[in-house]
């Protein structure tokens, strides 16, 4: 059986500048989340205080591992752990570190998201196993985020 992909919400996460850990290689980093919106299925508001551990692999590969809360209007707080990979050509990859706007076509970004709450009505999400495509922006990650079915 083929699982289905239903969309969820889409994150527009924002995000200071990296704080560099060892530059390896592998290199370690780690991204402050400073804020961001929810839309979609959902409304809301990232909650600034998160953050996303990056390891940056000699290929360009890296390694995502970003932890944060969202607060959804009329509903209540969601904690977000997300664990993925973003990879591409050398020269996309460059770009991206250099802030600027690439199509994401044109490079693999991807994390298995888990969501855990207490709040009425969200219970159900608990049990979900979400899957998010990304986009890197200067300030910000786009996520579009879809529940495995």
């Amino acid at each position: 059986m083929t699982p289905a992909l239903t969309p969820l919400m889409t994150l527009e996460v924002a995000v200071a500048p990296p704080v560099s850990i060892d530059p390896g290689p592998p290199g370690r980093r780690f991204i402050p989340i400073v804020g961001g919106t929810v839309s979609g299925g959902f409304e809301g508001q990232v909650l600034p205080g998160g953050g996303d551990w990056q390891t940056l692999w000699p290929d360009g590969r890296m390694d995502i591992s970003a932890h944060y809360i969202l607060d959804l209007t009329g509903h209540g707080k969601v904690e977000i752990t997300s664990e993925g990979v973003r990879a591409g050509p050398p020269e996309i990859l460059t770009a991206l570190a250099r802030g600027e706007a690439v199509d994401p076509g044109l490079y693999y970004f991807r994390t298995a998201v888990r969501m855990r709450t207490a709040a009425p009505g969200l219970m159900r999400l608990n049990a979900v196993l979400a899957l998010a495509t990304g986009e890197r922006l200067a300030d910000q990650v786009r996520l579009q985020v879809f529940e495995i079915g």
